[in-house]
């Protein structure tokens, strides 16, 4: 199957705008396509992640895929799926996520040459607002604007006309791309239609309705119960690992619905049909076992964070299940742990009465603490402790850094070393 009959099965296309001509063009060339994304924060989350996922299928399959940064339009704001206008960020900012939004993308994407990074700032700052008018907002009816659905829905509480021109600039963007670069695909969200469909307008008023350029949008993703995709109590999962850690990432993945997992094995890993179908199979006969959500979860993170981040996951994962933390690295204490009740201690030597009563606060008072070291209920750094006389000593695992103590079968403390 070519790669357009892949997305089909993967559940992956909503709307097209020439699904025959698409198709044709895939089959008869190494095809120029894009993705964009505005830089209004320092790292991407995996909401982000989804048209960006269709861009890497396509660049494996051997076509051109380009990544378009938003430093011009992100400077003003897109209204797409907004119910109010968003706060405009200084230049400086944008810049600054904009640079870690590259970096972010060239771990997914490679540095093998096979893909390009562009920034619409560096065509449309060239701009004067003379030329925007005459040369681009001429060919722009208002009317036709204002049917756009990012535009409609915004119209009862109001929409600047900053927000309003957004889906003009993103289809220079287009124009820009098909003329300089031979991009003639444009990827996007579902709610990016309306501005998709505004840039090849653009290009058949200007280059002619002859010229071969093309849409292509993925379906709103939402969970079996309803709800978004990708959000989570604590907020966004991030790909950036100082926000989101790589084994809150693995557990988030490891942690999805039954009737979830099939659809984000097709949508979100390169497995191919037989593997998912295989993997599908055991959701319905063994789903106590977790097989397809456990491979979930090893192939999202191996593609994000890399595979040494897959392996410091399940050894966490273990760790923690097991009870036995002793082996586990500082940095892995450190994602471990990351949510768990904390406290912050001296690296002085103490009585693990004394300890954990008067330094940690762990246990409300000593006859307490000696009943639960006596009966073998506090295990520090994965050491069952029942001797009343031992002694603590902060500086001797995990770097000098963690003191982890399990209070009966569940409850985790961390003592952060100061």
């Amino acid at each position: 199957m070519n790669i357009i009959d892949e997305l089909k099965w993967r559940d992956a296309i909503n709307q097209q705008t020439d699904e025959k001509g698409l198709n044709d063009l895939v089959d008869e060339k190494k095809v120029g396509l894009y993705v964009g994304i505005d830089p209004t924060g320092d790292s991407m989350h995996i909401g982000h992640l989804i048209p960006f996922m269709i861009l890497k299928r396509f660049q494996l399959a051997g076509h051109r895929p380009y990544i378009v940064i938003g430093g011009a339009t992100g400077s003003i704001g897109d209204p797409s799926g907004k119910k109010a206008e968003r706060k405009l960020q200084t230049m400086d900012v944008v810049e600054d996520n904009a640079r870690k939004i590259s970096g972010q993308m060239e771990k997914l994407f490679g540095q093998d040459g096979s893909f390009k990074i562009v920034n619409n700032y560096d065509w449309t700052s060239k701009l004067s607002l003379l030329d925007f008018l005459r040369d681009y907002g001429k060919l722009f009816n208002v009317n036709t604007m204002l049917n756009k659905e990012v535009v409609a829905s915004r119209l009862e509480v109001g929409i600047s006309y900053t927000e309003f021109t957004y889906q003009i600039l993103q289809s220079i963007d287009f124009l820009h791309l098909f003329e300089d670069e031979d991009v003639q695909v444009q990827i996007g969200g579902a709610d990016q239609w309306g501005n998709i469909t505004a840039g090849i307008d653009l290009i058949h008023k200007i280059k002619g309705a002859d010229a071969k350029a093309y849409g292509l949008t993925i379906p709103l993703m939402l969970k079996a119960d309803g709800t978004k995709f990708g959000k989570t109590e604590g907020g966004a999962v991030w790909l950036d690992p100082e926000k989101t850690s790589p084994y809150e990432f693995y557990q988030f993945w490891i942690n999805q619905d039954d009737r979830d997992v099939v659809k984000y094995l097709k949508y979100f890993t390169f497995l191919s049909e037989d593997e998912i179908n295989d993997l599908a199979d055991k959701v319905k006969t063994a789903p106590e076992k977790r097989e397809a959500q456990r491979r979930l979860a090893e192939e999202v993170t191996e593609f994000v964070h890399g595979k040494d981040a897959v392996k410091e996951a399940e050894n966490i994962t273990k760790a923690l299940f097991s009870g036995n933390v002793a082996d586990l690295t500082a940095n892995e204490i450190e994602q471990g742990f990351k949510n768990m009740p904390s406290v912050d201690v001296t690296n002085e030597k103490k009585n693990i009465v004394e300890w954990l009563v008067d330094v940690t606060k762990i246990e409300p008072s000593r006859r307490q603490a000696r009943e639960d070291v006596t009966n073998g209920a506090i295990r520090i750094n994965g050491e069952k402790v029942q001797d009343t006389d031992a002694e603590i000593n902060p500086a001797t695992h995990f770097d000098g850094k963690f003191v982890v103590v399990r209070k009966g079968k569940k409850r985790y403390f961390l003592a952060r070393v100061k």
